[in-house]
């Protein structure tokens, strides 16, 4: 039975005004009220306008209907999940800074609003305008639980520790977060010899902290202390790994955090890195039937095994072989889709490896026993070209020059796709047989590799016709912007000149 989802932010007293609305709506006849109704209410599937079941719909069976198309069993299960997302939301990137109030209080705000990663208004100012705030004021490391928990100053921590335990679980500061998120999203980094905060991570728990501390992002995603410790992400060098972030990351699973951290498995899929992968499989990733969030919701979430085989699915995509071969002994179906995410296509780890070009890890899934698939002829040029083997599209082309067409249209963003896999024998051949090397209405190869720091592949773009000009639809920013937003100056800096030169010509 499809269902819609929720909105972010959701607002119990907005559904029981769209259930009071709905249920006028149903006994009018409207055709969309209806239906709705007929869908999802399990008793009135056949009922017809005017009949004495819609003419007399209870408000209790719009908003059992309501609770359905949402994926709920019943409205008090709808009800409970909205009050518990609700209970958990926090938008720490809303924060504004630059304007802290007056005294003490404002000043310790404006320092944890700078210091933490906030994933939505990242930048290395911030950490820096939070030292320089601190150096200012070093009175604010020691003001709070919180300031104490972000900065690391042991001998304050245990003093106000041992003083009241409970501390170590309060909600507080702008955030309102609890001590360890605020410690394990910190960037402060302080080299100061009195400060540590690994040291006060165990004081923090030894007191009784939750290690399993986290919050809901957008009221969807959650982030926990241990995503807080890993890092990265989407924004690549804005949100670093914490200063001690494997320390922390086994000081907090070894005192119960649940290793099936799906956000910290998302934010570590764009670095080559695997050690977050090594400790989390070493520490229980994919084992069990359910995840701390899961029960916290007890809504929809990937389950341990879910997230492993989307994991796996990824690292096959990205070509990744080391992590492969780290996640093929915890999956338990080597042909898994996990949570069938759209981006993948409803396709396994073997069958993105082969479209991928990744003949290596293709090899090494089918030893672990996938079921290799038949590929239709548009999907054999693709896998062809992303291996970059020219005789192969030579052979395929010769029996159907309709096919690049064919691709183009359903893989758009292919020729970007091989940027972030580095592969420019690939993106020659897809540029050959016809794709825009410099699309607008999409991010372009050269966007990728610049915003990756690949400078060599940038030369090489610029080389092949990539226009460092073409502003991408998103962020409406050159490549060199992306280089910038990054911190990959190097590349930024090149890509400014090659600006200027194509103005100039």
């Amino acid at each position: 039975m499809p269902t819609r989802c929720l909105p972010r932010d959701p607002n119990l007293e907005q559904l029981r005004n769209l259930a009071k609305t709905l249920q006028r709506l149903a006994r009018a006849g409207d055709a969309g009220a209806v239906e709705l109704v007929r869908e999802f209410h399990p008793r009135l599937a056949d009922a017809v306008v005017g009949s004495p079941e819609l003419l007399g719909l209870s408000r209790s069976d719009v908003q059992l209907a309501l609770a359905r198309s949402y994926g709920f069993p019943s409205w008090p299960r709808l009800r409970e999940h909205v009050m518990t997302v609700n209970r958990l939301t926090r938008n720490p990137h809303r924060q504004p800074v630059g304007d802290p109030a007056e005294g003490t209080g404002g000043l310790v705000d404006e320092l944890l609003r700078l210091a933490c990663l906030n994933y939505g208004a990242d930048d290395p100012s911030r950490p820096a305008r939070a030292r320089a705030l601190l150096a200012e004021h070093p009175e604010l490391a020691t003001a709070t639980i919180h300031s104490v928990a972000a900065v690391g100053h042991v001998t304050a921590a245990r003093a106000l520790l041992a003083g009241d335990p409970s501390l170590a679980s309060l909600e507080g500061g702008p955030h309102a977060w609890e001590p360890l998120l605020y410690l394990a999203y910190s960037r402060i980094d302080s080299a100061d010899s009195s400060h540590s905060t690994l040291e006060v991570a165990r004081l923090l728990l030894d007191a009784g902290a939750d290690p399993n501390a986290g919050y809901l992002w957008e009221s969807e995603y959650p982030f926990t202390a241990l995503t807080g410790a890993f890092g990265e992400g989407e924004n690549g060098a804005n949100t670093p790994p914490h200063q001690h972030a494997l320390a922390l990351a086994r000081l907090l699973l070894e005192a119960g955090a649940d290793p099936n951290d799906s956000q910290t498995l998302y934010n570590r899929q764009w670095s080559p890195n695997d050690d977050h992968l090594e400790l989390l499989v070493e520490l229980g990733l994919g084992r069990g039937t359910t995840t701390v969030w899961q029960t916290r919701l007890r809504a929809a979430h990937p389950t341990p095994q879910e997230l492993v085989q989307e994991e796996l699915r990824k690292a096959a995509e990205a070509g990744r072989a080391s992590r492969v071969t780290l996640l093929v002994p915890v999956v338990d179906d080597i042909d898994g889709i996990g949570t069938d995410h759209p981006l993948l296509e409803g396709r396994t780890a073997h069958q993105l490896a082969v479209l991928h070009g990744h003949s290596e890890i293709a090899s090494l899934l089918e030893a672990a026993g996938a079921s290799p698939r038949p590929l239709s002829p548009v999907e054999e040029l693709q896998a062809a070209c992303m291996r970059a083997d020219r005789p192969a599209v030579q052979r395929l082309l010769a029996n159907d020059a309709a096919l690049p067409g064919q691709l183009i249209e359903a893989c758009p963003g292919l020729l970007a796709k091989a940027a972030e896999l580095d592969r420019i024998d690939a993106i020659r051949l897809l540029v050959e047989i016809g794709f825009d090397l410099n699309p607008t209405e999409r991010r372009t190869p050269l966007h990728e590799a610049a915003f990756n720091g690949n400078l060599a592949l940038v030369r090489a773009l610029i080389e092949l016709g990539a226009d460092p000009t073409v502003r991408d639809p998103h962020f409406d920013s050159t490549p060199a912007g992306w280089a910038e937003h990054n911190q990959r100056h190097d590349v930024a800096r090149y890509l400014t000149r090659a600006e200027t030169e194509k103005s100039r010509s």
